[in-house]
Formats: structure tokens, C-alpha cells, sequence
């Protein structure tokens, strides 16, 4: 119980006068409504006024002096105080001291300020739990006043020595809370470290494990010694109410200088509300400029923000060369339920190589690449790198047709590279002058990157990526793959970029088992692993996983200006039993094999690339007959731009392969493909997978000597032009390489010394100058009126012929002979009458033929054929390709 002789005090309190003893016996009662003055102490009282008692919301102004302790010789009594009444306590008493003056007693959460001396030493005062008081000097009265906890303010009273004050406490913290914060195991590190206001003043505490002293440096210069508090944990209290800025002053050696560091615990965190929103809701299409890593200036301070996802961790460092590698001082805070874990670190910046150290949910430690890293190390090294782009674009006049240009409607001959092996040796910078000068020669439209983002094996030609927002350092940095794909655009050609959401490898360091649990992966291998290549495969109906994949694909459109993206192993994605025989795989809730959460995912990747980067493409490397994979998504489709046509691939090479004399029995492998022309927007590939693995080149694929062999690619590559869709081929296609490609050894280049393959290669230039002439080859590939059969049934002399039509009903005629035979005087109808120009012959001496053809023009006759009311005797050359256009157009 308190002692209720002595003063108590609840509430803070400014300093107060001591009052003199006086004479009378009883104090006034003071009510809550009103203002008393206490009477001042009266010269000769021998006995201590008793103290004056407080009611909890009053504040007492000292009592003036009784004059009735002149002429009774008594103590008056202390004045008694009401809740809402205030008093000042009276400024000096000199009451003559005989009997020495009771202690004031202090209640817990009073602050008391020294007394001052008098005759007798005074008790010290006990504080109440809301006031801060001073001491009152004593009197020669036997008994001090009595306070209430309202009360303020303290009288003085005289002491023989003043008391010192209290100093201000630090902020508790645990055993527990100490030792994670020193071992960087802690979730939350900066409720322990950094600046933290208690008791009237500021803990600051340092986790520097090797200090020989820290001081914290205040704004003003001065410095406040820090005192080692437990396992590295250096603490200091400062005086101020609050301290927003401030530096550390850390001696590491002895006789060392001292340095000045930033402490990273002092600062907020650089992720807002809105981003924490988007990314749980897993909408936050511009993912890479929340999490990864950021150059950034805090508080006029530069450093580097850290950001990574890892929901199920138990804790969370960055390590690198700027903490030696010891993530102890440099761990994350957790940022509540979004799973996000943050940390700015002043200093740090542009090149630092860094990883993150996580601990799992299993209690065991595993460093982890960047899973947002937007430059790595290059391979075999797996560390992350910190990257701020300087690069400024000059392509904005490529962008404004793009966005204006109807792609399906337009010249597309995609030429497919493998950069590391196009010339090896060259990188992203050198690319930018060999590699756009050949294209540009060649008259293609568009490159085709085989994937670009960094993977660890090079055999795998960049298909099992471990990091997906950075650019392989193999070839550069990723400003040199800009400057590469700006120099592209303004040279006229456009960039597609392979993109692999279906799957990722199991490396270590990379995505697999980020935090410890399956968290970029599905948990159940029937859904998460990939059966033919040993990967994992993306949980897509994970919210923040389709969120990384979806901010991935616009990060690469927006961030690198890439023209497209070609995404692989469409297929393996859309059915859960791809690759699976009966109980390896698990149905959707409705029982069927469609992969529900891929589709979806497709459809939101397309709608979103499209909506954000007006004039892209996106194309799906999908080999089944599922329906609408290029059919809006506002009308059920996947929503895909293009899709590659596997099935005109696989058909008409199956048709080459065999022996000219036996073709006539496989000639609907040449014309099918239109049965289905109709039902997608195709691009009509020859890709890197037809020239590898046992495959061989488009040019051993055929049989015959070298010469057939060289005629039958002219006449398929010239049947691949002019056919409905866009073109692809794998570079060395182009000039017939024959042996199987190697991303170890590169392109022959040295073929071109010979004729045959640079007559190919002539052949490519002078198909690829047509599309750009005559609309015809383009404008209408997924219309039906723009092609129609000529000749297609005539399986006995393995030869086809078509019309293509421009959107103003202009013809362009296709003539193809699969035989090894020529035809003279084979009769084709055309569309029109007229003369007609030969504007490209396979077979011409140029490309390396024989030269049978019609010596560059012939004449329409009016001979009905097939319902047309025109017809014409060419002679068709063997393994070869006429295309003939009206004489009206090329006199244009």
C-alpha cells in the first residue's frame, strides 16, 4: 500500500517551489472546481509543514504564507486538492529546520528532479505510474505535504543535497530477440536494431560482431558511446525524444581509424501498401520494379533495396562482398502476411554480386539466386548481380509503326538464332553490327532469340532458365542486349524472344525448393515434375507464381523492347497427362485431362502482353489440335497471336523424305495443311528442332546427291514462301548447311565458298524480296480468298500449283515440282489472261539449277482448265519452283 504520508504523483509534472512552513493547524479543502493558493511559510515555525495532498486532475500552486504561524506557533495544515484544480507551488520556504522532513514517496511512473538542500536531508519522492515530479525541499515541519496521482507539479522544499536524475531506461529486449538478432536468424530485426524511442529517449542498437567501439553520431556532430550488449549487439541510450537521422562511428581494430556507416535499421520500408496489395493479390504486372534488387537514393542516402518473396522462411539474409559474405548483419524484415521479406542497404550498388541466405521452414540454411536478379554472374557461377540500366532507346520511330501494323496482315520471314553460336565469340555488342548486317541483307523481318534468359548449361540451349529477368552474361550485359535489339529496330527488324513458363530445372541455388517448401513448383510430382526433361513444373494456380511468369513476359516486352514472345512447350502445358501414362497424372476437378490453371495462365499472359505493348506478337509453339489457341480470349481462345503449324512441318518433311518415285503415294502430306489452313493464324517453322539430335539438316532430310538434294531445299523453301502463314527457319537453313547443328562449333560459314550453298542462300534473299513486292504473299494468309488450288491432285508428277491473292484481288501463281523429272508443256490454269512474268525459277542457274524454265515470261491462252477460263503450258523444272505474277504488276 502507498504510503499516503507521502506525495504521489500520475502525471508529468514541470518543476514546483518548495513551500515554507506554516503556523496553523488545518489546510484549506480545495474543490475540483477551483484555484487555491497555498499561504506561504512563515519566518520561526518550529515545527514541518506536512506536505500538500493532490487529487488526481488538479495541478496545486504552492500555499502562501500563514501568518496564523506567527501567532499560534502551530503548522498550519497542508491545503487539500481537488481533481480539477490547479496550484503552483510556492518558490522558496525558509522555515527554520528543527525536526527533519518526511521522505516524499514516488509512485512508478513519476520522474523526479533533484531537491534542493535544507537544514535536514529530504527523502526522496516516489513517483506514481503517469507524473513526473520534482523533489520539494524540506521544512521545519514534522510531516510532508500529501499529494493526490493528478497532480503536476511539486512544491520545494529545502535539502541539505540535491538528488540526481533518473537516467533513461533502454528498450527491453529479450534474451531470445537478442540472440536471433545476432545470430540473423531473427523475423523481424528491426524491432531489436535501429533507432527505437523509450522512456523519454532513443535505444539505438548496432549488430557489429568484430567492433573494438561504435558511438552514435548525431546530426550535430556529437557522438554518444555505444556499449557492447550481448554477442555482437552494441547499445546506446539517447537523450533525445526522437532521432530520425543519425550514423554510426565503428572502430574495428585497435589504433585503426574509425569509420562512418550508415545503419540499414534506421530506415522504412521502400515496398508501399500498394505494392504489398498486388502482389498478394497477385496482380502487380510490374513485379520487377517491386522486388530484386534496386539502386535507390533513401533519405538523400544511396544504397540498395533488396526485396524477395519466400513466404514460408523462417528468416531471410542478403550476403555479397559488401557484408563479406556473413549475412549476420544484413537480414530482411518480414513484411507481415504478403510473404515478402525487405531490407535497404546504404552503399551497395550498381555490380555488387549477392545471394540470398534463407532460412527454411526445416531450420536449415540454403543460398539462392535472385529469383527477380536482373544480371547474374556468368555462368558457371551462380551469384546475382546489382544492375541500374543507363541506356537510353532510339528506336521510339520503330515502335510507333509497330503499334500501328497489323502483323497477320503483314511480311513476316523469321529468321531463328542461337546467338551464342551464330559466330562464336561475338556478344551482344558485336552481334549489333555482324549479326544486323546479315539480316538486313537476308530481307527478314523479324529475329528469333532462342532464349536469352540466363540458364547454368549451355546444352540446353537456354531452355531450363534459372533466371528469368536477366539476360545470359555469357554474351554481356543486359544494356548490350538493348543496344543489340535497338541497332535490330532501327534497322527495320523486328525481335521475338523464345519464353519458357512451362517448366524450370532443379538446380539448387535457383527456384527449386526456394524457401524450403515447394513453392514456384507444384508439391505433387503427379502436377510438378516434367517427366521427359527432369524439371519442375510452375504451381500456376498459385496466385504470386502466375504473377511472376505474367510481370516476367511484360518485363521482357517493356523493359528489352522485344517484338514478341515465342512460348515453348505449349502442349506439355495445356494437358495433365502430357508425357503421363494412367495413374502418373491427376484429372481436373471436372475429370478431364485439360490443365485448367495453365489455360487460364495462357490467357491472362496474352491479354495482358497485348494490352500493355500495343503492336506485339505472341506465338505458341503448341503441337496438338486443341481448339482456339489463337482465337481471342473474349471469345474462349488462349488468345495467341500465331501458332507454329508442327503439323505442315512434320508432314511435308515426312513427304521429302521419301524417294521422288514414291511421293505420288504420299501426296496428301503435301496438301493438307489447307484442310485446316483456316482454323488458326499459323507460322510455318523449320526450327532448331528439326536440324539437331539425329534429325540432320533440312538438306540431308531429302535423299539424292548433293545436287538433288540442294534442288529439293530450293523448291520446298520457295513451296514454304509462298504457302499461307508466316516463315521461319533456323539460321544455316538459309545457305543449306549439312551437317546437324552444334552450339559447341557454330555455323560452316566456309560453305558459302561453294555454289550450291550459295545458291540457297540467294534463293532465301531474292523469296524474302517477294513477300516485301507483292502483297499477295502476305496480306491474306488466314483469309480463304486468298489462296485457291490450281493444280492440287496430280500425284502421278508429284506437282502442285496455287494462286495467292493480294486484298485487291491481285494473283501471285505457285508452280512446284517434287519430281526429279521435268515437265514440258505442263498446262496450269490461271486466274487471268494476259502476259504473265516468270519472277522466280528454283532451278536458275543463279541458285545453282540447271536452268530449265521459261526464259523469264509467258502467255496466258484462252484454254479452259478447272472452271478457269485461261490456262498455260510451262516447263516446270525438275525439284523446282516457278512463281508467276501479271505483267501489270511488275511494270509497276
Amino acid at each position: 500500500m502507498p504510503d499516503r504520508d507521502a506525495p504521489r504523483r500520475t502525471t508529468p509534472a514541470d518543476p514546483a517551489a518548495s513551500a515554507d512552513a506554516a503556523g496553523t493547524p488545518n489546510a484549506p479543502k480545495r474543490t475540483r472546481a477551483t484555484r487555491a493558493k497555498a499561504a506561504t511559510g512563515a519566518e520561526g515555525a518550529e515545527p514541518t509543514a506536512a506536505p500538500a495532498r493532490r487529487t488526481r486532475t488538479t495541478k496545486a500552486k504552492p500555499a502562501e504564507t500563514a501568518e496564523a504561524a506567527e501567532t499560534t506557533g502551530t503548522t498550519p495544515a497542508p491545503a487539500k486538492r481537488t481533481r480539477t484544480t490547479k496550484a503552483k507551488a510556492a518558490e522558496t520556504a525558509e522555515a527554520a529546520a528543527s525536526t527533519p522532513a518526511a521522505p516524499a514517496k514516488r509512485t512508478r511512473a513519476t520522474k523526479a528532479k533533484p531537491v534542493e538542500a535544507a537544514e535536514t536531508p529530504a527523502a526522496p519522492a516516489k513517483r506514481t505510474r503517469t507524473a513526473t515530479a520534482k523533489t520539494a525541499e524540506a521544512a521545519e515541519t514534522p510531516a510532508a505535504p500529501r499529494r493526490t496521482r493528478a497532480t503536476a507539479k511539486t512544491t520545494k522544499a529545502a535539502a541539505p543535497a540535491a538528488e540526481p536524475a533518473a537516467a533513461p531506461r533502454p528498450l527491453p529486449a529479450s534474451e531470445h530477440e537478442l540472440g536471433a538478432a545476432a545470430t540473423g536468424s531473427y523475423h523481424d530485426p528491426h524491432s531489436v536494431l535501429g533507432a527505437h524511442p523509450y522512456d523519454g529517449a532513443v535505444t539505438v542498437r548496432t549488430l557489429k560482431p568484430l567492433a573494438q567501439a561504435v558511438a552514435v553520431v548525431l546530426p550535430d556532430g556529437t557522438t554518444v558511446e555505444m556499449e557492447h550488449e550481448y554477442n555482437g549487439i552494441w547499445r546506446a541510450v539517447v537523450a533525445r525524444e526522437d532521432l530520425p537521422r543519425y550514423t554510426l562511428r565503428v572502430q574495428w581494430t585497435d589504433g585503426a581509424a574509425p569509420v562512418d556507416v550508415e545503419d540499414p535499421y534506421r530506415f522504412l520500408p521502400t515496398l508501399g501498401e500498394l505494392d504489398l496489395y498486388l502482389l498478394q493479390e497477385g496482380r502487380h504486372e510490374e513485379l520487377w520494379k517491386a522486388l530484386g534488387a534496386h539502386v535507390r537514393e533513401v533519405d538523400g542516402v544511396a544504397g540498395t533495396s533488396f526485396s524477395v518473396w519466400a513466404p514460408n522462411a523462417r528468416a531471410v539474409q542478403v550476403v555479397g562482398d559488401f557484408d563479406a559474405w556473413d549475412g549476420r548483419t544484413c537480414s530482411l524484415r518480414s513484411l507481415g502476411g504478403s510473404g515478402i521479406w525487405e531490407l535497404f542497404l546504404p552503399g551497395v550498388g550498381d555490380g555488387a554480386v549477392y545471394k540470398y541466405r534463407i532460412l527454411g521452414a526445416d531450420g536449415v540454411w540454403r543460398d539462392k539466386a535472385d529469383p527477380l536478379a536482373r544480371r547474374t554472374e556468368v555462368p558457371p557461377a551462380t551469384g546475382s548481380i546489382v544492375t541500374a540500366s543507363s541506356y537510353e532507346w532510339d528506336d521510339d520511330a520503330w515502335l510507333a509503326e509497330r503499334a500501328q501494323t497489323q502483323a497477320i496482315a503483314s511480311p513476316m520471314s523469321i529468321y531463328e538464332v542461337h546467338l551464342a553460336s551464330w559466330r562464336p565469340g561475338l556478344g551482344y555488342r558485336e552481334l549489333a553490327d555482324e549479326l544486323v548486317a546479315y539480316v538486313r541483307e537476308m530481307g527478314f523481318t523479324h529475329v528469333e532469340f532462342m532464349p536469352v534468359a540466363e540458364h547454368p548449361f549451355g546444352g540446353s540451349w537456354g531452355y531450363q532458365v534459372t533466371g528469368y529477368y536477366a539476360p545470359t552474361s555469357r554474351l554481356g550485359s543486359p544494356d548490350d542486349l538493348r543496344h543489340l535489339i535497338d541497332t535490330l529496330h532501327r534497322a527495320g527488324i523486328g525481335v521475338i524472344m523464345d519464353w519458357v513458363p512451362a517448366h524450370f530445372p532443379k538446380d539448387e541455388f535457383a527456384l527449386a525448393r526456394f524457401d524450403g517448401t515447394p513453392l514456384y513448383e507444384h508439391a505433387d510430382p503427379r502436377k510438378g515434375e516434367h517427366p521427359d526433361w527432369g524439371t519442375y513444373i510452375f504451381d500456376l494456380g498459385r496466385r504470386e507464381v502466375k504473377n511472376f511468369l505474367v510481370a516476367n513476359a511484360c518485363y521482357w516486352l517493356e523493359e528489352f523492347h522485344v517484338d514478341g514472345l515465342r512460348v515453348d512447350a505449349v502442349a506439355s502445358m495445356l494437358y495433365l497427362d502430357y508425357s503421363r501414362e494412367d495413374g502418373q497424372w491427376v484429372p481436373n476437378e471436372y475429370g478431364g485431362r485439360e490443365n485448367l490453371e495453365s489455360i487460364q495462365f495462357l490467357q491472362e499472359v496474352n491479354a495482358t502482353a497485348y494490352k500493355r505493348a500495343p503492336g506485339i506478337t505472341m506465338i505458341a509453339e503448341e503441337s496438338t489440335s486443341f481448339p482456339g489457341v489463337t482465337r481471342p480470349t473474349d471469345q474462349g481462345g488462349l488468345g495467341f497471336g500465331f501458332k507454329w503449324n508442327m503439323g505442315w512441318m512434320h508432314d511435308t518433311l515426312e513427304y521429302l523424305s521419301e524417294e521422288p518415285i514414291h511421293r505420288q503415294y504420299h501426296h496428301g502430306e503435301l496438301t493438307f495443311s489447307m484442310v485446316y489452313q483456316y482454323s488458326e493464324n499459323f507460322v510455318l517453322p523449320i526450327s532448331h528442332d528439326e536440324v539437331v539430335h539425329g534429325k540432320g539438316s533440312l538438306l540431308r532430310k531429302t535423299p539424292g546427291d548433293d545436287w538433288q538434294q540442294a534442288a529439293t531445299t530450293r523448291a520446298y523453301l520457295a513451296f514454304q514462301w509462298a504457302h499461307p502463314g508466316k516463315q521461319l527457319i533456323f539460321m544455316g537453313t538459309e545457305f543449306a548447311q549439312g551437317t546437324e547443328w552444334s552450339e559447341e562449333t557454330g555455323l560452316p560459314w566456309w560453305l558459302l565458298e561453294y555454289p550450291l550453298h550459295r545458291g540457297v542462300q540467294q534463293l532465301v534473299r531474292d523469296l524474302n524480296g517477294l513477300q516485301h513486292r507483292y502483297p499477295a504473299l502476305s496480306e491474306l494468309d488466314q483469309d480463304p480468298a486468298g489462296f485457291e488450288w490450281l493444280v492440287g491432285d496430280d500425284a502421278g508428277h508429284d506437282t502442285i500449283a496455287f494462286a495467292r491473292r493480294a486484298r485487291n484481288g491481285d494473283p501471285v501463281v505457285v508452280v512446284v515440282n517434287f519430281s526429279s523429272v521435268p515437265w514440258e508443256g505442263y498446262r496450269v490454269p490461271l486466274p487471268e489472261g494476259g502476259g504473265w512474268s516468270e519472277v522466280l525459277n528454283s532451278d536458275a542457274p543463279v541458285y545453282g539449277g540447271s536452268g530449265v524454265g521459261n526464259l523469264g515470261r509467258v502467255d496466258a491462252e484462252q484454254v479452259p482448265m478447272h472452271g478457269r477460263e485461261h490456262s498455260v503450258r510451262l516447263s516446270v523444272p525438275p525439284l523446282g519452283a516457278v512463281i508467276l505474277v501479271p505483267e501489270r504488276l511488275t511494270a509497276r
